[in-house]
């Protein structure tokens, strides 16, 4: 399979424009690809990985179940007392973890972090660290 070229940047930008929409997705029930629809018709997806975006909020809806049994082990309480933005963040994050094995475990985890640094509770960026590192250890392990 051909590689095309990404840039970082907009990788960076879908995964915050997925942030948005798993949390949008999360809070409405609201079917992803009218979401998706919606971001492409009033967000500024300009400089955002758009095929990266469609990805990732189609994924994560498929595999929600897995996803949450990926980390439900790690978090010190029920993950409906989850906060909805640090939910949506280890969603993305376990996905990554779990079905974009060319992207390094620690760039996820990263770009996880900054994540919950920029949308999430002032700590959050520590308690995602913390989940997704272990998730990403139990993932090395399985592999």
């Amino acid at each position: 399979m051909k590689r095309n070229k990404f840039s970082p940047h907009a990788r960076s930008a879908a995964r915050r424009r997925v942030l948005q929409a798993v949390y949008q997705w999360q809070l409405t029930g609201l079917d992803p690809f009218k979401i998706e629809a919606q971001f492409f018709a009033e967000q500024d997806m300009d400089k955002v990985d758009g095929p990266y975006f469609k990805v990732l909020l189609h994924g994560i809806a498929l595999q929600v179940k897995f996803l949450d049994a990926a980390f439900v082990t790690f978090v010190d309480r029920d993950i409906s007392r989850l906060d909805p933005i640090e939910l949506a963040i280890l969603r993305i994050g376990c996905y990554e973890l779990q079905y974009c094995k060319d992207i390094p475990y620690r760039v996820v985890i990263n770009e996880a972090v900054e994540l919950a640094k920029k949308f999430g509770a002032s700590q959050s960026h520590k308690y995602v660290n913390g989940i997704l590192d272990k998730v990403a250890n139990t993932s090395k392990n399985l592999s």
